[in-house]
């Protein structure tokens, strides 16, 4: 069992900067997908993005060339880093782990961007 562990989450003026990141409690393995996800209430989860094993990586339209999610196997964390923040970035963002079949998701941590 992977427990996943998100740090990082505020309140950011827009135009602003947060970096959140992402504790595995255990190996994150060498096949594994990992990625981060934001909801708001009344709406999906939404994918943010997403990184392989190779640090291949994907992103929403919505935030390519402003968010950079980046992979550390040695110490099993995953971090987002999140430039010129808008209000609708405000959302619950979580953490996930795709690995050997078994998905597992952090518990969330709150980004509120005011305007």
């Amino acid at each position: 069992q992977v427990q996943l562990v998100e740090s990082g989450g505020g309140l950011v003026q827009a135009g602003g900067s947060l970096r959140l990141s992402c504790a595995a409690s255990g190996s994150i393995g060498s096949s594994s997908l990992m990625g981060w996800y934001r909801q708001v209430p009344g709406k999906q989860r939404e994918l943010v993005a997403t990184i392989t094993s190779g640090e291949s990586t994907n992103y929403a339209d919505s935030v390519k060339d402003r968010f950079t999610i980046s992979r550390d196997n040695a110490k099993n964390t995953v971090a987002l880093q999140m430039n010129s923040l808008k209000p609708d970035d405000t959302a619950v963002y979580y953490c996930r782990l795709i690995r050997y079949g078994y998905d597992y998701w952090g518990q969330g941590t709150q980004v509120t961007v005011s305007s």
